[in-house]
Parts: C-alpha cells; structure tokens; sequence
C-alpha cells in the first residue's frame, strides 16, 4: 500500500481554511445535525464545522447535551486511567512553547537508566496505575534501542505482584523500520501529537531542530501504520492556532487514515498551552482558548469521531477535568508528573516541561468519579486480547465494545479496590460497581460481573473478557 511521504501532504488546506471560516448554522439546521450525531455513525468534516461555528449559548448548550447522550451510549461511565513517565527531557528542538526545547538553559537535564524507569513504574504501581505512557524528547540521547529498553524496564516493574500492563509510547517520529522494530516492544498506542496543522505557524513554533520538518510529522501516522502499529494516537496543542482550523484538519488527518488503512486514530488528545519554564509564549497564548470553546472542542469531536477515545491531560484544572467527563473525555491521567524521574526521585520539579492544573493523588480523582457515579478503569484487555486496530473499530462501531469494556472496567476498578483503597473509598467503590451490575442489561452479563467480582475479592487477579 502506497502511503504519503515526507514530501507530500494529504491535506487540503484551501478546504480547510474555508470550513474554519464557516457561518453558524440556522437553529433547524442544528437540529438537523445534532440529530444526526444521535445516530452514532460521526458527522463529516463539514458538519462539524459547522458546529464549531455556534456561539450562542441555547446552542452551545444543546451540543453539550448531544455530547452527553454519544458519550453515555458508547462509553457508559467508564473512565480510564492512566500516568506519564518521563524517560528523560534532552531535546534538541527548539519548540518555543516547551520547558524541554533546547534553548533552555536553565532547566537541569535528566535521563533516567533503565533503574530508575523502573523504580518509577514500582511507585506508580504501588499508587494503583497499571497503564503508562511512556515520554522522552527528541535527542541521541534517546536512540531507539533505548526506548526499547526503557519500555521493558517498565513492564518488569513489579510490586508484590502487580505490575503495568500496558505501555503506551509517545516518542519523536520515527521511520517505517524503525516503526517495525518499535512495534515488536509489545506497545499500546504510539501517540505522536501534529502540535499545529497551520503550515505558517509550525515553522515559527519550530525554528530548529528535526521536529521543524512539518511534513516529516505530518506524515508520521502513516509510518506508522504501514509498519503495523494497530493503534496511533493524534492531537494538537490548542493556543498555537485558531481552534476551529485544528479540528477541522486533526479530523481530515483521521479521514484519510481511516481512506489508506481501514481505521483511524484510537485516541485523540486535546491539550492545552499552559505556562512552561523559560517559554515566553506560553505565558502569552497565541490563540487563547476560552473554557466555552473547550468544551465546545470537546463535545464536537466526541460525536464526529463516536468511537475515538478522547484524552485530556492534568494541564486543565480538577473541575474543568470533572465536567468534560460529561461531555466527552474517556481517557483522564491521575497523579501526573511532568519531570523525568517525577515519581521516584526528589529535588526535580522545577525541571517539568509545563506547569499541571490539577494536582490531585490518583486515590483523590478516583474518590471523585466514583462520587460522579463513573467506574474509573484500568481495563487492559482489549489490547492484550488482540481487540486493537481495525478489530477494534469492527467491534466500536456496531456498539458492541461496551459489552467488553463495562464488565472489564468494573472487574479492574474491584481490584484497585482491594489492593489500595482506604476502607471508606472501598465501601463507596463497591457499592458502586453492585449498583452498576444490578444495571447490566442482562442475567448473564449481570452474574458474569459479580462472579468476576467475587473472584478478585478472594485474592484472584487479573480477570478479563
């Protein structure tokens, strides 16, 4: 299969400069639209745009609605958990929005060994994550052979048992037999965010370094996918450029994926610009987004691309995070530390690449969804069993991945409870999931859950479908 190179680009910015300039639609036409999204199957590319266009309130608030009901379909009210791991935070680009760009020089330079990974993992463990994203910048100090390494130092970690298990990787771009070899690691998704989609504007952001080759990033999801990766994760970083213009190409971006390979992103992520150590233009946003248009970003994205998880980072703050669980988010990180060795060594925050807006303990998030009435996962078994990639979306579309993911989430929120709950968040949890399954839309899936629970509650670990 032929896919684009370094030198081509897949997108047609004359098209999309024009949906990102297009009218809000008339109220019947609205409807017409948000009807549409009720069906579950997205919405094109003009459509959403169109949506991206309204700025009254009554409207806004019905998208928030129709976000809502596309959400609780297709997720329910599970959630999933994760942490970064920072591997180290020499770079030699020079992102002007970024604590770890290579003109900072005040920042101390930190590559942690395949030890101290490790140790990092144990603590993240010993708090109850069982997934990482595992982070490093772009620099020979991080050759391929070390990620590899760094990945296998994460899932040797092991507290009395338990372990991560899964690694997700979000490391510079790489060529299609490096993809190959990165594939054989046993990852989760490759996560490799596009920043800006504006041509213009990436090239004043990235003023030196590999990552100032536009295309070369561009094209890295169709690298990676040729090489056999089966899940990619893209996202922008909102304030660098008009939001409008982003989504609209982050979802021609995830359009001709899906045209070239049959399957599109597994996540999108949808941070944004905060303040970062020695970044001017983080203290100023270019193209501030306001919590309005947030959560507008993040209702039209969840009911075009139904079946993508969307990701959103502690940059924003505890209750920004609490209310787009409503609209959208199905993927959260919990305890996050942005400096390398952030989790297991001291003396080192001062060295994060931006600054966090919600500094919540991951025992204090999940306190707070289970009081939302969410079932916060740590499911790995959809990627441990193969459901990824187009297996996947063959499940998602039809609607029956929920079938999976509901048993699976409640089965790994019954264990987190028993190993590191205190009694009080137990009792809560517990009575959660009974209330849930109670709720199960059938006999079988009902006993299917209590027994799994029942399991975990006599010591048995690791349950899923």
């Amino acid at each position: 299969m032929k896919t684009a190179t370094q030198t081509e680009t897949f997108l047609n910015y004359e098209k999309i400069e024009k949906l990102s300039r297009v009218e809000s639609p008339s109220a019947s036409r609205l409807a017409e639209v948000l009807e549409k999204a009720k069906d579950l199957k997205g919405l094109s590319t003009e459509e959403a745009a169109e949506l991206l266009a309204i700025e009254d309130r009554d409207s806004i608030n019905l998208l928030l609605e129709t976000a809502c009901i596309v959400k609780r379909e297709i997720y329910g009210k599970r959630m999933v958990l994760f942490a970064p791991l920072y591997a180290g935070n020499h770079c030699t680009n020079n992102c002007l929005y970024c604590g770890f760009r290579a003109a900072n020089k005040d920042i101390h330079r930190i590559k942690l060994n395949a030890d101290q990974i490790r140790q990092d993992a144990e603590s993240l463990i010993r708090e109850g994550h069982k997934r990482v994203l595992l982070l490093s910048g772009e620099s020979g100090h991080y050759p391929l052979s070390y990620t590899m390494d760094a990945i296998k130092a994460v899932y040797s970690a092991d507290v009395k048992g338990a372990r991560i298990r899964r690694v997700n990787v979000e490391i510079a771009p790489l060529d299609v037999e490096d993809f190959k070899t990165l594939k054989t690691a046993n990852i989760g998704t490759y996560t490799c965010f596009q920043e800006t989609y504006d041509r213009e504007l990436y090239k004043i952001y990235h003023p030196t370094g590999k990552k100032s080759d536009y295309l070369y990033r561009l094209n890295v999801m169709h690298r990676a996918m040729e090489a056999g990766i089966d899940d990619v994760g893209v996202g922008v970083l909102f304030g660098l450029a008009d939001y409008r213009y982003e989504v609209i190409a982050l979802m021609e971006h995830a359009a001709d994926l899906e045209a070239k390979f049959g399957c599109g992103p597994h996540t999108v992520s949808v941070p944004r610009l905060e303040p970062a150590p020695g970044s001017a233009i983080s203290e100023k946003v270019p193209y501030p987004v306001s919590d309005d248009d947030f959560r507008k970003i993040v209702a039209v994205i969840r009911i075009a691309m139904p079946y993508t998880g969307i990701i959103l980072s502690t940059r924003e703050s505890e209750e920004i995070r609490n209310e787009l669980f409503q609209y959208g988010v199905s993927q959260v990180s919990a305890g996050s530390r942005t400096t390398p060795g952030g989790y297991s060594l001291t003396g080192e925050e001062e060295n994060k690449q931006f600054s966090l807006g919600d500094h919540r303990s991951l025992e204090e998030v999940i306190r707070d969804l289970t009081d939302g009435g969410f079932i916060p996962s740590f499911c790995t078994g959809c990627y441990r069993k193969g459901r990824v990639g187009n297996d996947f979306m063959d499940l998602a579309k039809p609607g029956l991945i929920k079938h999976f993911c509901m048993p699976n989430g409640l089965v790994s929120f019954a264990e987190y409870l028993s190993d590191f709950a205190p009694a009080d968040l137990k009792k809560k949890g517990f009575d959660l999931i009974e209330k849930i399954s109670e709720e199960a839309e059938n006999d079988s899936v009902k006993e299917m859950i209590q027994d799994s629970v029942a399991r975990v509650k006599a010591g048995e670990r690791d349950i899923y479908l």
